[in-house]
Parts: structure tokens; sequence; C-alpha cells
């Protein structure tokens, strides 16, 4: 079971310009290797059998002879393998030269793909030896015995994906060919290049590979030849890169002696998945139905439908592939443990924009309300510090006295030194109000009048004080003509970590779509930022306390006992669940595989399952919760809100979800 994955390579071969039967060679030892790794689909440069620049030598009879002799002997070579090769060379084709991908598996063509456009710049002159695939008319042509479909529309179909073929210019077209093939189906897009050096042009050829992966929200394998090429006017650098709907998956290194294979698997599941969800993508493939549909009745009426090759008319034409047995399986990919936090520059700017956005959705409720004040709790810990932070800086924008946040710390029976210290020492660093109310002996009467054991420290005796908590921050928020802003975020959402009607409830929450392993970034970001030196140590030392509720008392030495992550779990293994969960819908074998691969040296299989079925168990049966949350501002791809990004069910079921758990081995 692969789970969705398609494992595909970019292949840079070492040629020499003309030397057909040194060229295939070179080939056929990359096409070996990569069948032998499991590879599904191999892809090879432009005119790889011959060099791309080979110049007036296309017009050599001989030349194009030893082409197909050395496709011949490719296909005889490889036809045991069950690898699927894509490679370029120049096709003779009714009266006129192309220059073609031939997409080859078990000793067969399936079929050739011409290239769309064809350069005319300083450097190339392709229109010199080649015809453009939308001059011509699409039809068969016989090469290596066999009767082949020639069209740039071909889409190939295989048990595990749709894939479709573009030649490098294609790509730099304003509507490639790849944005019509992936409208119809296909889900990887191989572009065989043959993409010179300049100053500049990697660096824009990267950023159009990912924006066109990420509009078509497809995979995309890119191999530009290399070595070997003739270097008496330009220099063809070497590049291998493949992408998964605008991600970076793997990166040949460039101006290398010698061959290079670059392998990887593109996880189609991922990409229909995010094409469900998208709703522009079905509607623009719709509308390309549509126009399927009126050429097809045209043509019924006298016309045919297939007499247009070009690659922007609106319907493919399929071929399937032959069902091979299932190769073995690994994943070899790299899967980031922390899908929610970036790193390097990007996280400095996520950081700055989340904050920008949590800043600007609370000045407007302020505005709106014409609130005077802003209610908060601040337990000393991370989630009521970023919501404090965040506090303070709408205020700041709207140009109000910072006295008008108000910071309640409310001391109960398992708050400890440390964090009460932290939150006292913070609010007076930031100049808010500060307020300081204690539950205890609230809690204490509440326990008599329901006649509860107050030494009994069950969920009772915990949402007691929460409920507590949250009644003192609702009325001293009417007090002062303001309202309570939530601490509560993602993951804690998304496990049900609150008290119904407790933390739960406020009018605003900041953090609502913030996920617990982001929060702790965010914290050290502003800390990072601080220029007096004594809030920048306070803002750390909260992000280096355990994560705790504090509800249960301290131990002997005023040290917390009550640790979040040992009663549910690691947020970063659950920010990772909830990530594949709600981002892309993927069944718990899938997030288990993942998380395997994320996670391998850092948690052992069992643990790695046992949070699994825990994350699973809590998010079906905590949506009661996430049914009626407050408003706050969504900051990312993930949200629980129910009014837009989670619409579930209170009571709908878990056991598909909780079998699969326990079928994990």
């Amino acid at each position: 079971m692969n789970h969705g994955f398609v494992k595909v390579a970019s292949a840079i071969p070492s040629v020499k310009v003309a030397d057909c039967q040194y060229n295939v060679e070179q080939i056929e030892s990359l096409v070996i290797q990569a069948e032998g790794r499991g590879t599904e689909i191999i892809c090879l440069p432009e005119l790889s059998l011959t060099a791309y620049s080979c110049g007036d030598l296309f017009g050599q009879q001989l030349l194009l002879d030893e082409a197909e002799m050395a496709l011949i002997h490719l296909m005889n070579t490889t036809r045991s393998l069950n690898i699927i090769s894509i490679i370029g060379l120049p096709v003779p084709y009714r009266g006129c030269l192309l220059n073609c991908a031939a997409v080859l598996q078990r000793g067969k063509i399936l079929g050739l793909v011409p290239k769309s456009y064809l350069p005319n710049y300083r450097e190339f002159y392709e229109r010199r030896w080649f015809q453009s695939g939308i001059d011509v008319a699409e039809g068969t042509v016989l090469i290596c015995g066999q009767q082949v479909r020639v069209s740039p529309r071909l889409l190939f179909s295989t048990p595990s994906c749709t894939f479709g073929v573009e030649i490098c210019e294609d790509l730099w077209a304003p509507v490639p060919p790849s944005s019509m093939l992936t409208l119809q189906g296909a889900d990887i897009i191989f572009n065989l290049s043959a993409d010179n050096d300049l100053v500049g042009k990697y660096a824009y050829l990267q950023n159009l590979l990912s924006q066109q992966s990420a509009r078509c929200i497809c995979g995309y394998v890119y191999s530009a030849c290399g070595y070997g090429e003739s270097t008496q006017d330009v220099v063809f650098g070497c590049k291998g890169l493949i992408y998964e709907n605008g991600a970076l998956l793997a990166e040949a290194k460039r101006h290398q002696f010698e061959a290079q294979m670059i392998e990887t698997e593109i996880d189609v599941e991922r990409i229909r998945a995010e094409r469900r969800r998208n709703t522009t993508f079905a509607a623009s493939a719709a509308q390309l139905g549509a126009r399927c549909k009126e050429q097809g009745a045209r043509g019924m009426s006298g016309q045919n439908v297939f007499s247009c090759s070009s690659p922007l008319a609106p319907c493919s034409i399929i071929v399937d592939t032959e069902r091979v047995p299932a190769r073995p399986f690994s994943l070899t990919r790299i899967i980031d443990p922390y899908p929610f936090v970036p790193s390097g520059k990007r996280l400095d700017e996520r950081c700055q924009e989340i904050f920008d956005i949590q800043t600007e959705g609370l000045s407007k409720r302020i505005q709106h309300t014409g609130a005077q004040t802003v209610v908060l709790g601040i337990s000393g810990g991370l989630d009521s510090t970023l919501a404090l932070l965040v506090c303070v800086s709408a205020f700041d924008k709207l140009g109000l006295n910072r006295r008008g946040v108000v910071g309640i710390t409310m001391p109960g029976f398992g708050t400890t030194d440390r964090t009460y210290t932290n939150a006292v020492n913070l609010m007076k660093l930031l100049g808010i109000t500060i307020r300081e109310i204690s539950i205890k002996e609230a809690c204490l009467q509440h326990f008599t009048d329901i006649g509860h054991e107050a030494d009994k420290h069950d969920v009772t005796y915990e949402n007691s004080q929460a409920r507590e908590r949250t009644q003192i921050l609702m009325d001293a928020a009417n007090q002062m003509n303001g309202f309570v802003v939530g601490t509560g975020d993602l993951s804690e959402l998304a496990l049900g970590w609150a008290t119904y009607n407790g933390d739960h409830m406020s009018m605003y929450g900041v953090n609502a779509s913030v996920p617990k392993t982001l929060v702790r970034h965010l914290v050290n970001w502003v800390a990072e930022r601080t220029k007096d030196d004594s809030t920048r140590q306070t803002l750390l030392d909260i992000v280096d306390t355990p994560i705790s509720p504090e509800l249960i008392p301290a131990d002997e030495q005023g040290n917390i006992t009550q640790k979040t992550e040992d009663l549910v779990g690691p947020y970063e293994l659950h920010d990772f669940f909830l990530y594949y969960l709600l981002r892309w819908g993927f069944r718990p074998a899938k997030i288990y595989l993942l998380a395997r691969q994320a996670f391998g040296q850092k948690y052992d299989d069992a643990t790695i399952r046992k949070w699994l079925k825990t994350f699973c168990r809590r998010f079906f049966a905590q949506q009661y919760k996430r049914s009626c949350m407050p408003d706050g501002p969504k900051v990312g791809s993930c949200s629980l809100s129910p009014r837009g990004d989670w619409r579930m069910p209170s009571d709908a079921s878990s056991n598909l979800w909780l079998r699969e758990c326990d079928e994990l081995g």
C-alpha cells in the first residue's frame, strides 16, 4: 500500500553530441538504477538520445536513424522492467521534424508528445530544424516498428496516477500545455528541458516551476541537460527539480561533470484532496469540460474533434499504461515534523504576519464594540502571554493607553511561584492595568455548596477553578465596559483541552487558529525583538516553562506537578496529526506513516500509535466545544471555526478512525 505516493525521478545523463550509442548507454544505466530503487516514472532531458545542441546535424538522416536505433535498443533492454521512461528524441513526421518526448514501458512506446512552443532566441533557433506540434495535425507515426500516437494532448493513466508531458519552452508560454493537462486530470507533469544558464535565470525558473505546480495543484518533475552538451555559445548547467503544489521536494546539483539522478515520492492523494477543496480549480475544470462537449458536438456534425493538435484544445487523449505488479514501497522524502513552523527567514516572516493578523482582528473588534477595555486572565503561561502581547499591540496601533488592557491574575490551588511571578512581572513591564483576584476561597465555598470534598482532585475540582476564573473575567469586563479576550489555542481546541464554559469561552479568541507549537515561537519571536532586557528575559522564561493548566497543587518544592503533555501527549505530535487530518483529510494509516518518517528518531512506533489514537478519540469526542466557540481570526490554512472551516456533528462516530488506529502495526 503506497498511501497515494508515486515515486518519480529526474535524471540528467552525461551526453556526447550526436553520439546516440554513448547517450543511450548512459540513459539505460540510469533507468536500470531507478527501476532497482522502485521508481515508477523517470524523466530525462530534452533530445537526450542525440543531445540537444546538435544544430544543423538534425538535418542529417544518419543522426535521425541512429536516434531511432538507440530508442529500439533502450526498448529492448528495458522490456522486462516495469518503470515508465520519458526520453527526448527527434522524430520525422509527415514531412517535418518534431522535438518529441517518447513515453516507454516494457518494450512499448505508449505515445509521442511533440514540443508545442519552439524558441527562436539568439541562443536557440529551433524553428530552423523543428516544427511545432501545434502546427501539425495529430495522428500516428511508424517508429521502431510500432504505430504510435503523436499529440501534445496525451494523458497517460497508471494505476497510481495520471500524468502529462510538456517540453522546455512550453512551460514559459503564457498558458502552458500543463495548465490544460492538469485541468483534464493530470496529477503530475513531466518536463524534458534543455535550459541554458544565464545570471539570475535559475532563480526565475525555480519561481516559475513553483508557481505552475501550485497554480495547477500538481506534481512537477523537471529534467534539463547538462555536462557533455556543446558549450560553443552557451552552457547547460544540469537542472533537476521536483515540486509538489508549490513546494520543492528535490533538487539536483548544478554544473556537475557526472550523471546524476534525484528521486522522491509525489503525494498524489494530497494533490487530489487539495483539488477537491479548491473550488476555483474545480470551476476551471468544469468550464474546460463544457468546451469539450461543445467541440465534441461540432465534431459529430461533420468536423473531426481531434483535427486540432493545439495543447490548448479542450479534449485530451487518454493512454493507459500497462498494469504491473505492485512495487515494494518505502518512503524516502523528507517529512517536516513541524508543518506549522517554517524554518530560517520564513519563520520570522510567518511570525510577523500572524502577529499582524491577530492585532488587526482584535483592533477591529475593539473599534466596532466601542470597548474602553479588554480583559484577560494572565497565568504566566504561553497562551495568555501571546494574547496579552496581541492586546498591547492592538492598543498601540489604535493609539490607546495601555492601561485599558486589564490583566487579571487569579491564583488557585496549583499556581506556582514561577508562573505567578512571571505573570505579574510581565504585566508591570508592559504597563497595563493589573488586578489580582484569588479564586481559592470562592472555589472552597463552591465545593461546600455542591457537596464536593476539597481534597478530591478530580474533574470537578479542576473545572470548578476554570469556570470560576471565567466568571471573574466576564463580570470584571462588565464592570469596566470591556470584553474578555480568550487565550486558548488551536491545539487545545482540537483536543478539547479546555473546560466547557470555562477557559473555553470568551468574547474574542485571538489565538483560536494558532497551534501550540507556533505559539511558543511567536512568544520567542517577540522576546527577540524586545529592546527592554527585563521584558525579554521574562518572556524567555515563560517560553521555557512546562505547559500546565496548574489546577492541581504543586509538589513540596513548589514545582508544577500537572504537565499537559504528560496527560494528553506531546503537542508536536498532536499538531502534526491535526495538520494532516484537518488540512489534507488523510486517514490514520497515512498519518502514522508520515509521523514515523518525521519523528522516527525521537519517538518509537508504539508511542506514535498511542498518541495518534488519543488524538482521534479526543478530536471526535470534543467537537461539542468547537460547535460553540467564540469568534477569532484565522491566521493559517487550518482553523476549527464552526462558521466556515470545520463543520462536523458533535455526535459523529469515531469508530472508523479508531479501528484503523487499532490495526496499525
